[in-house]
Parts: C-alpha cells; sequence; structure tokens
C-alpha cells in the first residue's frame, strides 16, 4: 500500500490561493509548483512551439491519498472499464475479459470474442459499454485480427450474458482497410461521443511504408475515425475533399494512439500518442485536424537520425498541448470527475508505461500547468485507468495488477 502523506503548509497555499487561481472554465486550482519531474537529458535540442509545452512544473498531490494493490491475478491486461454496479470489465491481451468485484474477486475468463492476434503488441485492446449497458449489457472493444494480407485493426461488439460468461452474438463492425503484416502499433482505444457514437484510435503500424498512411486520407491507418454503434461513418464527420477519402475519418497524422478520454466540461476529445524517441504528446482533438505525424514529430528515429525532414512545426498541422522527451509511452488515460480528491477535479491522468507510473497533467485553459508522478515506486507499467462508480481511479497494468487510488 503506498499512502501519500499531505503537506500541512502547501495546503494552506492552496488554500489562500484558490480564489485567484481557480480557472472559470475548468474549474481547476492551479498548485504551487516545483522543478519539472523529468530531470533526464532529452534525446533532441528541438525547441517547444510554446511555453510549458514540456517540462512543465511539478506538482504534489496535497489530499491524503493511498493506492491498493485490489489485485495481481490478471493476465496481461489493456483495458479497463467501470460496471453500473461498480464491478470493473477488463480485458486481457491474449482475448478474453474479467470482471472484478471492488474487494478483487476475480471471474472465469469470459469467452465468445473472435479471435486476436496477439503477437507483439496485438492482442484484445480497449473496451467500452453502452450508454445503456444496464438494459441492452452492450460492449464494445478493439482487437488486432488476422485477415487476407495482414493484420488490421478492428472493433467488435457483444452481449454479456446474463451469466456473465461469455460474449452473445459478438460481431466485427469495422475493419482497418489497410492490412500489413506488422504487429505493432494498432492504436486501439474506443469510447462514446455524447451523440452515442464511437471513437476509436488506429496506430499506422510503426513500418516505414506505411508509416506515410498517416497522412493519407484514403487510408484508416494513424487516425481517430468516429462510427456509429453498426460500424458506419457516423454522421457530422469532418469532410476531406480528396478524392476517395474515407467517410470515417475524424482526425489524422497519428503515430500509435493508446489513449482517448473526454473533457467533463468542454467535452472536447483529448488523446494520447506514442511517439518514437522522444515526442510523446497529448492532443486536444478537433475534427477534421492534422497532428502532424511523420511530418512534424518532436521526436527522431530508434537510431537517432531525425525523422523526415526533421522539423516540428508546419502550417495546417496541430501543435500537441503537451509532449515529452525521454518519452514516458503514454497508454490509456481518463479525466478525473469526482470530489473526494477536490484537487483533482479535471485533471488528466494517463498510464505511463516505459516511465512505470500514473501522469497527472493539472490543465487549465487548454495547456498543461502543472505533472505530477504517483505510484513511480511500484515498477510497473501501467497500461489503462478509469475512474469507477465509487469516484476512485482504477489502473491495469502490463504485469496483472489492479490499482485502487483514492482518498484514505
Amino acid at each position: 500500500m503506498i499512502i501519500q502523506k499531505s503537506i500541512i503548509l502547501l495546503a494552506a497555499v492552496i488554500a489562500l490561493t484558490s480564489c485567484s487561481n481557480k480557472d472559470s472554465d475548468d474549474n481547476v486550482v492551479i498548485p504551487p509548483t516545483g522543478p519539472p519531474v523529468e530531470s533526464n537529458t532529452a534525446n533532441t535540442t528541438y525547441t517547444p512551439a510554446f511555453t510549458g509545452q514540456t517540462r512543465i512544473g511539478s506538482v504534489e498531490t496535497t489530499t491524503k491519498f493511498e493506492a491498493k494493490i485490489i489485485t495481481s491475478s490478471l493476465s496481461a491486461p489493456w483495458g479497463v472499464t467501470s460496471l453500473p454496479d461498480g464491478r470493473l470489465l477488463v480485458t486481457q491481451k491474449a482475448g478474453t475479459m474479467r470482471i472484478v468485484t471492488p474487494a478483487g474477486v476475480v471471474s472465469n475468463p469470459i469467452t465468445g470474442i473472435p479471435a486476436v492476434n496477439a503477437a507483439d503488441q496485438g492482442g484484445l485492446l480497449g473496451l467500452c459499454i453502452d450508454p445503456a449497458f444496464a438494459t441492452n449489457r452492450m460492449v464494445y472493444w478493439v482487437f488486432s485480427e488476422v485477415v487476407s494480407g495482414g493484420n488490421i485493426t478492428a472493433v467488435a461488439k457483444g452481449r454479456l450474458a446474463d451469466n456473465e460468461a461469455t460474449i452473445e452474438g459478438a460481431t466485427v463492425i469495422y475493419r482497418s482497410n489497410t492490412p500489413h503484416s506488422s504487429t505493432l502499433h494498432y492504436g486501439g482505444r474506443i469510447l462514446f461521443d455524447a451523440s452515442g457514437n464511437l471513437f476509436v484510435s488506429t496506430g499506422e503500424r510503426s513500418s516505414t511504408d506505411t508509416r506515410p498512411l498517416a497522412q493519407a486520407v484514403t487510408s484508416s491507418l494513424g487516425k481517430i475515425i468516429r462510427i456509429t454503434t453498426s460500424g458506419q461513418p457516423a454522421s457530422g464527420n469532418p469532410t476531406f475533399t480528396t478524392t476517395g477519402a474515407l467517410p470515417e475519418l475524424y482526425t489524422l497524422g497519428h503515430r500509435n494512439p493508446q489513449g482517448l478520454a473526454i473533457h467533463p466540461t468542454t467535452g472536447e476529445l483529448w488523446q494520447s500518442e506514442h511517439g518514437p524517441r522522444g515526442g510523446d504528446e497529448i492532443n486536444r482533438i478537433k475534427p477534421g485536424a492534422n497532428y502532424g505525424w511523420p511530418t512534424i514529430t518532436y521526436g527522431i528515429e530508434y537510431s537517432g537520425t531525425k525523422i523526415g525532414d526533421g522539423i516540428q512545426q508546419k502550417d495546417g498541422m496541430e501543435q500537441p498541448v503537451y509532449y515529452w522527451d525521454p518519452v514516458v509511452s503514454p497508454s490509456g488515460m481518463t479525466f478525473y470527475k469526482g470530489n473526494r480528491v477536490p484537487e483533482w477535479q479535471n485533471n488528466l491522468f494517463i498510464g505511463s508505461l516505459t516511465a512505470t507510473h500514473v501522469v497527472r497533467l493539472v490543465i487549465q485553459n487548454n495547456k498543461v500547468v502543472g505533472e505530477e508522478r504517483l505510484l513511480a515506486s511500484e515498477g510497473q507499467r501501467f497500461r489503462d485507468i478509469t475512474q469507477g462508480k465509487d469516484e476512485a481511479l482504477y489502473a491495469v497494468t502490463d504485469q496483472g495488477r489492479l490499482y485502487k487510488i483514492d482518498k484514505i
């Protein structure tokens, strides 16, 4: 168990300054900041596009909280979401789901799920439940699928049986149109928007020959797509004028986007994205926008050479709200919208894989104003994080753990 001690003096400072620092749009209190949490040497000498785009000052949670391991018996969990009754539904990379109670009781593997290709970065990936799950019991998920020509990112849905032992009527509703032999960079997050449609993130599959397709509106690689629950392009999607542009596209120019979350007050979509060597990103998603990969990036090749022209800015391409160099490998993420830890209100929490911690970002007016590393001493690769019905945060790790993070 990890216990975060309150710092009385710092708490007093926050209390005294909260009226002046409270953001009228985001309901955010900006705490005092210290040195950046990252002290290692960057991979590049690239210059940020604006102050605070990287290595923002550190913050520290003053509320007493604890992080408890609910269970360690999951097998490579990839996605976690809360069920209406407070239990958690978890995907396991090899191709099954499990239900975990808040007390840590783990169900038998849920079967009935289409076969996945679990090699390398593939498998059973992100999931979400229908807003009307309490009555229709529908679950939606992303997975890597073997098809003619290679592997793809695919989306499926099915009904969780009343006995919770299987998924009934599992149906693949969407398939990427660009198969490739690569077993990397599938993307893989999925969530509902306010209108009942689905956002899905797809990767560009890592290969040098597919990488440029992140910029091609005729390919679904390296995109965020928006589809109906039957897999059709959603009404109101942005229009791309290029001949053959896919109607399901929402944004383009992504590398390997593994996190999606809706801001609690603005309703906007935010996204986390793996960069190469440096250049991990947090993006605020705008319909029809181009997020630049591989034309612009704050990272370099793993070999140390520049990517493309080695540029970080270009007209018509969006800048990340925030980036990391060295990388943290940001994966699943969620905004905190509970009241149990008031200083976390509307903060963004992100699972970090290679840097093995949970990232906390304080955001005001769409800019990051503070960063904290939580659970860093655990040495875990945090794959996904969600907020439970009890307002606690729940995080899963590649090593099979499920943590509950909550006020004491």
